[in-house]
């Protein structure tokens, strides 16, 4: 089984995994975070796939999907935080003034659950943004302990999902999802590529 990572261009494959069953639906493509909240609510029916499809367009893309045979799989959404409305967030604090990525929702089709590939998408996700100069990258996932997560909440990921990545708790947020707290966990893009050059 081989899964690729690549960065969300591919219109289709991105509507495949969060788009919405009903295409007039109001909700997901994964816009909540990635736009402010004004236009989010506005963004109607066939509009919210206009302006996805206008921002697989867009350097970066939205995000990274998981391919599987060349079949679209999972999906995460990965940006510069200065561009989504985590620059803005009250709740998520700012940890210091990097310009970091924020990696903050991961869907996995059905089908292909337990497979690795949240794993790889997280692995995926971390190498796009080390390509494209991040010093650092950020995830916001639920500290739950090892509880089970019930599965429409847990888009954000888990703790231990992002520790198995390498990256390690910043600080905790204010908010709470799915009576869990959520925390800041944070990888250095800069200290890692220094310490693979020593290796």
């Amino acid at each position: 089984m081989s899964i690729e990572v690549r960065p969300a261009t591919v219109f289709d494959d991105v509507a495949t995994l969060v788009g919405p069953k009903n295409p007039s639906s109001n909700v997901c493509f994964c816009l909540s975070y990635r736009i402010g909240s004004k236009e989010n609510v506005a963004l109607k029916g066939s509009a919210r796939a206009d302006r996805v499809r206008e921002l697989c367009r867009q350097d970066p893309p939205p995000g990274v999907v998981a391919y599987l045979d060349d079949e679209p799989v999972g999906w995460a959404a990965v940006h510069p935080r200065r561009e989504t409305s985590f620059a803005r967030n009250r709740l998520i604090p700012h940890i210091d003034d990097l310009d970091v990525w924020s990696l903050w929702c991961f869907r996995v089709r059905p089908g292909y659950r337990k497979q690795g590939i949240s794993h790889a998408l997280i692995d995926g996700a971390v190498a796009y943004a080390r390509e494209r100069g991040a010093s650092a990258i950020e995830g916001y996932p639920v500290d739950n302990g090892g509880e089970k997560v019930n599965p429409t909440m847990a888009y954000v990921g888990t703790r231990a999902l992002f520790e198995s990545a390498g990256f390690v708790k910043a600080a905790d947020t204010g908010s709470v999802l799915d009576g869990f707290p959520r925390v800041v966990m944070r990888l250095d893009l800069g200290a890692s590529t220094m310490s693979s050059k020593k290796a």
